[in-house]
């Protein structure tokens, strides 16, 4: 190999880690901007003293938050992938529900 490819390699492997770390640290900055928000409205709902559901997927499932819980409230034993796409798509944005009673219809409609 001569030293002119060697630095070609060399060169190329240091943009291919350049971009693929810029790429990185965007999704990064991408999910902490969803989650502030998430957090933001949660708060926004618990000073206007409503009790606040959010259902969205997390780990695969389909998991209810309250108040802003870091923690699922609870779990559905339903997996998004048998919902429709509409559904899913929604799931995705994350649902909230400003009632247990809304959110118990919720779930009764997809459960159906």
């Amino acid at each position: 190999m001569t030293r002119r490819s060697a630095k070609q390699i060399y060169f190329t492997l240091v943009a291919a880690l350049t971009a693929s770390g810029f790429i990185t640290v965007c999704t990064l900055g991408q999910a902490v901007r969803r989650h502030k928000t998430e957090v933001r409205l949660a708060a926004a709902a618990i000073e206007e003293g409503e009790p606040r559901f959010l259902v969205r997927e997390s780990g695969g499932r389909i998991a209810v938050f309250r108040n802003g819980d870091e923690k699922p409230y609870l779990l559905l034993d339903m997996l998004p992938s048998l919902l429709s796409e509409q559904d899913r798509e929604q799931l995705a944005e994350g649902l909230y529900f400003s009632s247990e009673q809304e959110l118990r219809q919720f779930i009764e409609d997809i459960s159906s």
